[in-house]
């Protein structure tokens, strides 16, 4: 736990302990190094020796090594984290978990599973760079020069601005705004009134570029927009241009890892109170097409209350994964659960009991022989990007082979998925117009053809509206349904190639959904496919014919693998009908959701009944944010203001969110408009996009990032550019609600809560006394500016939110409550309270003030809080999450083979409309969807992970990195002998991007992307891969200065090689990595490199 030795300049260790702006300066220091020697030490003793297991020294809560987000066991001796194991009642560390009911006193005795980087978490807390005190920039962005100030001074800086930087030469001159002059427009009526009137002019917009309305009738909405708001124009971004919205717009929150709860108290403040429209997450840096295809196929056919209109809507933001529980086959495609994936630790043991009983069965498609593919019965090498194309040949054999549940797919809405015992059900019959061209576009409506007229409904609000309904041919003839009538069962022909006539005599072109599907996979042979892939015929058909053996019990589980392509949201679309074709979504072993305890205490707006806080209701003078955001997210580029033909300047995402590396490059483009301050939150852009080496330039210009502020709990490689660090508290210290994941079944929720006192100072904000943190700053933030939702009527009149557990605790009072009357936990008896009490006693009053914490959720609901964290969360038992053969917590809905949606969105890039229906598109394409040719360039770089690493956040664990000190570059010895390579031996890896082989750091640092050779079967010729992970430069790992003084970095932390740099920048773009027009991921897979051998090995 110690620093290392002072060299040239920097400090001694002794010196060290008298600076405390990092925790390493501290006495807490030794004491934690003390303490967890003395916890590792060997020998013989008794239960009753071992205080560990006493439930007085346990705090339950929440891993976040990785986003599995384990149950665990946080245990202490004298206020000190010692040892951190699994808890019991969770799914993820034990199978099958014990009963929630379970006493305290027992649970304390038993202990679950965890992986090496769950364990070492304690290294992650106790790491000696974590901050302590706020640092302001002392010298240039980025150049890692650091001075101390209070945390009151530095919200005052950041709330008003002004010529802050005074004291760095060049910048004695530079004004830079507040956040008060950023937060413009403050009166939510007025906020209200404007996005209503922007909503129209959005409508005007899209009909006068479709072209069906002259140009003047837009400019007409602007000028009567300009005049019915004259007095608040000085608010808006451009007047000219109001669908961009208020200046408020202008403060950007960015996060890389934030959960419920936290996440929650974002959206607060940055949404509902500053009103900025710019509260961004990390999605698609993980699986972003995943999500997105996911949303797209979940989309409804239902009325939509914002709009006042039925549309396809409704679309969740999540992904299917399969239940390994109870699967006979598994089809892993661009995942590693023994690795990664949210596997090690839940779900490795259900695989290998499943493989050890003979019932289950694994293939893996992988261009890398991971520890997965290594206990697999089949390996496919495939070649990177072409995963969809895999999929679709397997549809292509399992249609012809008659393969498919057609009793499932015949069923064409909710009466006739009902009658057959089906949970979900989807638009496989739906019949689908074309075109003169032959493309496909919106499906069939009745009126269209006189088959039965659009329908007149009413919503609970009173608004009429109009309601269609869509086709199936029944034998040959059409028949109208409703896809959500649970009284009349539709069923449908399932290969459907027809023309029908039109209510106006003129032959409407259809083909059944499945009918297209079919078309698509036979676009290719099936040698075509399989030379497209780099396999064999047979790899497939033996997949396919695997594949259907096992009714509903087989599954195709895909992950990063498969979305982080620029063709990956049809890669998952693909694999995800494949899944259809069998009909296994919401059976046992076949294809799950995650299903979760609800926090908020609302859904749609409206009060959950039975729980007691509806917290995003409870909100006074909340605002109402309006305009484009900075990632163009969630609105099509024809409804803007802004359009002016194609290709736009910069790419926009109307089916995606959370676009994480579109906000900082388009803060250096100024488009739509340029940012006046960027908050960055546990994220490092820099470090974890492809290409982030590209951002460092943005950061580094405060003309066009004025002021960037970073809350973290070290100095990271993006946050060593901010102009201010708040320090942060890590996991063991603060509140989250971490949800769940697909892969289990059970519906959860796991609780991270306060385990061990804070590592930084504390402060006074709204009279109380809390550590800095995220929280911190925003409730300070919120007191300086008046904002809405916050103070002693931040709930309401007499209800404070002064302190994060105002907020937090009343989420787990939302948990203890169930999601429907009845459902609430047990109150905890005596003995319950009293640990719950003795088991917190270590921790300051800023954290546990018990007082404070009944006063949060009251006297009705505060045993039955205390039952749910003396458990860490909520956790249904094993046997309720079944029901028969299917599961419990169900989708239940209409899933879509076609998407409407999709097909009816153009790309603002080239104006052409994107694919209702998989296809495969080759990879490694620029935002034009133009193939990049890097001929130059043989081989293609991937990446993956190693259990003992996590991205960027695991490089302090000593005990991981005494497992695997560093990466390599992993290469076949195909390609090696091409490159005349041997173990070991030195290599700089280039590409077209990146032809120097650096990171470029700003201010002359540079760092090569040079990394050692290991040679390799396990991987597919013309590929080589690295583990993500590695290769610091900041971090820890080098030489920072604070206060005059330097800290001397770890060189531990630097081993290795990083390659992101080295990924493709799109050639359209110039600033950013390859995308995916669609699901928006970012591209890992594709680049084209080659290297460069060295002198010398390692």
């Amino acid at each position: 736990m110690s620093l290392p030795k002072g060299n040239n300049g920097g400090q001694t260790r002794r010196e060290f302990i008298k600076t405390s702006a990092l925790l390493g300066g501290t006495a807490l220091a030794a004491t934690v190094a003390k303490k967890l020697a003395e916890a590792g030490e060997t020998g013989y003793i008794t239960a009753s020796d071992y205080p560990l297991a006493e439930p007085e020294h346990i705090i339950y809560s929440v891993c976040l090594q990785c986003n599995t987000g384990c149950g665990i066991k946080v245990k202490l001796l004298d206020s000190i984290a010692v040892k951190i194991d699994g808890n019991p009642l969770a799914p993820q560390t034990m199978f099958p978990h014990l009963p929630y009911n379970t006493p305290v006193d027992v649970l304390a005795k038993i202990d679950g599973a965890l992986c090496p980087k769950g364990q070492a978490g304690l290294q992650t807390v106790y790491d000696p760079y974590r901050i302590r005190k706020v640092l302001k920039r002392a010298g240039k962005r980025g150049e890692n020069k650091w001075m101390t100030i209070p945390f009151e001074q530095a919200i005052d800086e950041i709330v008003n601005g002004g010529y802050l930087f005074k004291h760095v030469p060049g910048e004695e001159n530079r004004y830079v705004p507040g956040l008060k002059e950023i937060w413009a427009l403050r009166d939510l009526k007025v906020a209200k009134a404007m996005a209503d009137e922007v909503a129209k002019i959005r409508k005007v917009a899209k009909e006068v570029n479709e072209g069906k309305k002259p140009k003047a009738e837009l400019e007409k909405a602007i000028a009567e927009f300009k005049a019915k708001f004259k007095d608040y124009l000085h608010t808006l971004i451009d007047p000219d241009h109001p669908d961009l919205g208020p200046k408020n717009n202008q403060l950007v929150f960015l996060w890389g890892r934030m959960k419920a709860g936290r996440g929650d108290l974002v959206k607060r403040f940055v949404n509902d109170a500053f009103g900025s429209v710019n509260a961004h997450g990390h999605t698609t840096v993980c699986q972003g097409s995943l999500y997105f295809t996911g949303k797209a196929m979940s989309e409804q056919w239902a009325y939509d209350e914002k709009s006042k209109e039925v549309k396809w809507t409704g679309g969740e933001k999540f992904y299917w994964q399969a239940d390994t529980a109870n699967s006979e086959f598994i089809i892993f495609v661009g995942a590693s659960p023994f690795e990664a994936n949210y596997g090690p630790p839940g779900r490795t043991v259900r695989i290998t009991q499943g493989m050890e009983k003979g019932k289950l069965k694994i293939a893996v498609i992988d261009p890398r022989f991971s520890k997965t593919a290594a206990k697999a019965w089949k390996w496919i090498p495939i070649k990177p990007g072409t995963e969809g194309a895999f999929a679709l040949a397997m549809i292509r054999w399992i249609i012809e082979n008659r393969r498919y549940d057609s009793r499932y797919l015949a069923n064409a809405n909710k009466a006739a998925a009902k009658q057959d015992g089906e949970p979900t059900w989807c638009n496989a019959t739906w019949l689908v117009k074309i075109d003169e061209k032959g493309n496909p576009g919106k499906f069939l409506r009745a009126h269209e053809i006189g088959l039965a007229p659009v329908q007149k409904r009413k919503a609970p609000d009173g608004t009429e509206y109009d309601y269609e309904l869509f086709v199936v041919l029944k034998n040959g003839k059409p028949v109208a349904f409703d896809p959500n009538d649970e009284e009349n069962p539709v069923e449908g022909d399932l290969f459907v190639d027809a023309t029908l006539q039109g209510v106006d005599g003129k032959p409407i072109k259809v083909k059944s959904a499945l009918q297209l599907l079919y078309e698509a996979s036979c676009e290719h042979t099936m040698k075509e496919w399989a030379e497209i892939c780099g396999v064999s015929v047979g790899d497939i058909v033996v997949l396919a014919d695997e594949f259907t053996k096992h009714g509903k019990k087989a599954a195709a589980d895909i992950h990063r693998g498969v979305s982080q392509h620029s063709n990956g949201f049809y890669n998952c679309f693909a694999w995800n009908c494949l899944n259809l074709l069998i009909g296994n979504y919401d059976w046992k072993g076949g294809m799950v959701k995650a299903t979760v305890w609800n926090v908020t205490g609302e859904k749609g707006g409206k009060p959950i009944e039975g729980k007691p806080f509806p917290l995003p209701l409870m909100h006074p003078g909340k605002l109402s944010p309006f305009g484009v955001s900075i990632i163009r997210h969630e609105v099509k580029y024809e409804e803007t203001t802004l359009f002016s033909g194609y290709p736009a300047k910069r790419p926009w995402y109307p089916l995606s969110s959370d676009i994480y590396q579109e906000v900082i490059p388009s803060i250096g483009d100024q488009y739509p408009y340029p940012v006046k301050c960027l908050m960055l939150y546990m994220g490092s852009p820099v470090y974890a996009l492809p290409a982030g080496d590209k951002l460092i330039s943005i950061l580094c210009d405060t003309e066009k990032l004025p002021l960037f502020i970073a809350i973290d709990i070290v100095v990271g490689e993006t946050s060593m550019y901010a102009d201010y660090i708040f320090p942060d508290l890590t996991y063991l210290e603060r509140w989250e609600f971490h949800g769940s994941h697909p892969n289990f079944a059970p519906k959860i929720q796991p609780i991270r809560q306060p385990a061990i006192p804070p590592i930084p100072e504390t402060v006074k904000v709204f009279g109380e006394e809390m550590p800095i943190s995220l929280e911190a700053v925003l409730l300070a933030i919120a007191e300086k500016l008046g904002l809405p939702g916050f103070g002693k009527d931040g709930f309401g009149q007499g209800q404070p939110l002064t302190h994060p557990d105002h907020f937090y605790l009343k989420m787990v009072a939302n948990v203890a409550a169930g999601d429907k009357p009845g459902e609430e936990v047990p109150d905890a008896d005596d003995r319950e309270l009293e640990v719950f009490i003795k088991a917190r006693s270590h921790l300051p009053k800023c954290v546990f003030d018990l007082k404070r914490w009944q006063e949060s959720v009251g006297e009705k609901w505060w045993r039955k809080v205390v039952y749910v964290l003396n458990r860490g969360g909520r956790f249904q038992n094993y046997d309720k999450a079944y029901d028969g053969e299917q599961v419990r917590n169900k989708y239940g809905k209409l899933i879509n083979l076609y998407s409407e949606k999709v097909a009816t969105t153009k790309s603002a890039m080239t104006g052409k409309y994107f694919s209702g229906i998989p296809r495969f598109f080759p990879p490694y394409t620029d935002c034009l969807g133009r193939p990049i040719e890097d001929k130059a360039y043989d081989l293609t770089l991937i990446t993956f992970r190693e259990i003992t690493m996590t991205k960027s956040r695991t490089i302090s664990n000593y005990w991981l990195l005494s497992l695997l000190p560093e990466n390599a570059v992993l290469i076949n010895p195909v390609d090696a002998e091409r490159y005349g390579l041997e173990d070991g031996d030195l290599v700089q890896v280039l590409s077209a991007s990146n032809p120097k082989g650096e990171w470029v750091l700003g201010n002359g640092k540079t760092k090569p992307l040079i990394g050692k050779v290991k040679i390799t079967e396990g991987i597919r010729p013309g590929v080589v891969g690295f583990a993500l992970g590695y290769g610091h430069w900041a971090y820890g790992s080098e030489d920072i200065v604070i206060d005059g003084e330097v800290i001397k970095g770890d060189p531990r932390r630097n081993r290795g090689v990083h390659l992101n740099a080295a990924m493709r920048v799109d050639p359209v773009l110039g600033n950013t990595a390859l995308s995916d027009p669609v699901g928006a991921s970012v591209v890992f897979y594709e680049t084209k490199v080659t290297l460069r051998r060295l002198a010398g090995k390692l």
